[in-house]
């Protein structure tokens, strides 16, 4: 693992100039804030319709770059999601179900084969190097500048993970979290943010496990790893890191606009139990020692709350429970 910020300034510079060049940036995505879950009720069916672009398949890699201060135990929860995604869930010699890999194994009806993620570098910039308001351009300077885009017959997702008092632009108010791509020269540079939403806006962007600013007042459920903001950021994340795979250069899978897409997640926003509805989350278990609330298992017995994820087989949104 590198530590420190590590950043080259003049390539900062260098990419900070690409992303002001039309040319160079390609559509982005987000996760979606509670306040605009209230206004995607579907009036008609949720059909992602296939716009015959390259999709992310095979190994893929992410590298990751935590911003800002993140304790031990909070990247831990980050890392213990990934690494569940493509890895049987077991506890004490026991096969957990239903698992955060059985979760992610539904990418592979959109891309043909299954996905397996890595993650590869990453960086600690405790420093806060480009300080703790970042603009969108900042994102993807940061995202690019982590590792070089190599050849080595591996696609690359670059991650930017804010800490709780980083303000990042459009943050709480339009997103959640975001995906996107970027041209260097010839090179395609795959690139996701999320950020963590406790001090700024947990009701938007860490619900269920706050009470949200608008509609249908429900309690808020106990999150599964103790910590509103990062079982926030696993929501965000998982719902960027779908689409960033099903549809990473605005030309895959979507309903809707290229500009404004609903992807893989975003279009099944706020489901995550059976008889969800716009406020209410739907029927998850329940820890009985801790009260927490999940639908999935990760390794080590670590448990998540996942969002419903569209499904091309069915046509239809897919909880796990």
């Amino acid at each position: 693992m590198r530590r420190g910020c590590g950043l080259n300034l003049n390539l900062l510079l260098l990419l900070l100039l690409l992303w002001y060049n039309p040319n160079t940036l390609e559509a982005t995505a987000t996760a979606t804030p509670f306040s605009q879950m209230l206004a995607l009720v579907q009036q008609e069916p949720v059909v992602l319709k296939y716009h015959k672009g390259p999709l992310l398949k095979g190994n893929l890699t992410l590298n990751l770059l935590w911003y800002g201060n993140f304790t031990l135990t909070q990247r831990s929860i980050i890392l213990n999601f990934i690494q569940s995604l493509t890895v049987s869930s077991t506890h004490r010699g026991r096969t957990q179900s239903p698992s955060v890999a059985s979760w992610w194994q539904t990418t592979a009806t959109y891309t043909g084969r299954p996905c397996t993620l890595t993650v590869g570098n990453q960086i600690l910039d405790h420093t806060y190097s480009l300080g703790k308001s970042l603009k969108a351009s900042q994102l993807i300077a940061l995202a690019s500048t982590k590792t070089e885009i190599t050849a080595d017959g591996y696609n690359r997702i670059h991650v930017v993970l804010t800490a709780a008092d980083v303000a990042v632009e459009d943050f709480c108010m339009n997103q959640c979290g975001t995906h996107g791509s970027l041209r260097a020269g010839k090179k395609r540079v795959v690139y996701a943010w999320v950020g963590n939403p406790e001090s700024q806006c947990p009701g938007e962007c860490a619900w269920p496990f706050h009470q949200p600013l608008y509609g249908t007042q429900t309690p808020p459920l106990v999150p599964p790893n103790g910590d509103v903001g990062m079982d926030g950021m696993v929501i965000s994340l998982a719902t960027v890191l779908a689409g960033a795979v099903t549809n990473p250069y605005g030309n895959g899978y979507y309903q809707g606009t290229a500009m404004a897409p609903l992807e893989a997640v975003s279009a099944c926003t706020g489901m995550f139990g059976k008889g969800a509805y716009p406020g209410y989350a739907g029927e998850v278990p329940v820890d009985k020692r801790t009260g927490a609330s999940y639908n999935a298992v990760g390794m080590r017995g670590r448990r998540f709350l996942l969002p419903a994820m569209w499904d091309p087989l069915t046509s239809s949104c897919k909880t796990l429970v």
